[in-house]
């Protein structure tokens, strides 16, 4: 990589060859690890020179910022739509646990991605966003999971905050097996894993 970033001219690069070289890269980052990703690698993967790729992006970090921006820019949309509909406390719970699947469907190495870099990215200026939107994330799920204990939803007995990183967890590690255009849609699973966190798997007397 140069010493001094080039910049990027983006003006006439065709939207979608910029959108399939991100989706390489993500794929890539997934894989190895950002650290361990090389602008090289990554035009390896796209069939072209690694200085060609200075046409659409100046460094890798900008392919990684636009990666994980988009996908979290997408999530929040999603998130904040089901927030706004003022549903009850179960069925908030629900359309969340949806949403995330369907982000899954959509942004897997992204969230792969996320999962695996977030917490060192966070130190830089750059990426300070996630952080932040870690937060925001945070108090949409607690506040709904306290709204279910408050209004008798829940099991009033129930950790909050041990929920929340039990539903969290279980909800994004899909990443790690789940292929788009599976057996399942993000919706039949979201539907399959809603019924075991929320009803359980043991047969009822």
């Amino acid at each position: 990589m140069p010493a001094a970033k080039k910049k990027t001219t983006t003006a006439n690069a065709s939207p979608e060859r910029r959108r399939e070289l991100l989706n390489i890269a993500a794929e890539v980052f997934a894989a190895h690890g950002y650290n361990a990703t090389t602008v090289r690698r990554i035009a390896d993967e796209a069939g072209m020179l690694a200085g060609s790729l200075y046409y659409h992006f100046d460094s890798k970090e900008s392919m990684l910022d636009e990666i994980l921006s988009s996908f979290l820019t997408e999530l929040w949309d999603g998130y904040d739509a089901v927030l706004a509909a003022r549903l009850g406390p179960r069925e908030t719970i629900e359309a969340l646990v949806t949403e995330s699947f369907r982000e899954i469907d959509r942004h897997r190495a992204a969230v792969a991605i996320y999962q695996k870099e977030a917490r060192h990215l966070t130190a830089q200026p750059r990426f300070g966003y996630l952080a932040d939107s870690q937060q925001k994330f945070e108090r949409a799920w607690l506040g709904t999971l306290e709204r279910g204990v408050a209004d008798g939803v829940f099991r009033a007995d129930l950790d909050i905050r041990l929920t929340y990183r039990f539903v969290r967890d279980t909800v994004w590690v899909a990443a790690s097996w789940y292929r788009p255009g599976g057996q399942h849609s993000p919706e039949e699973i979201a539907r399959q894993y809603l019924s075991m966190v929320l009803d359980g798997i043991a047969l009822r007397a």
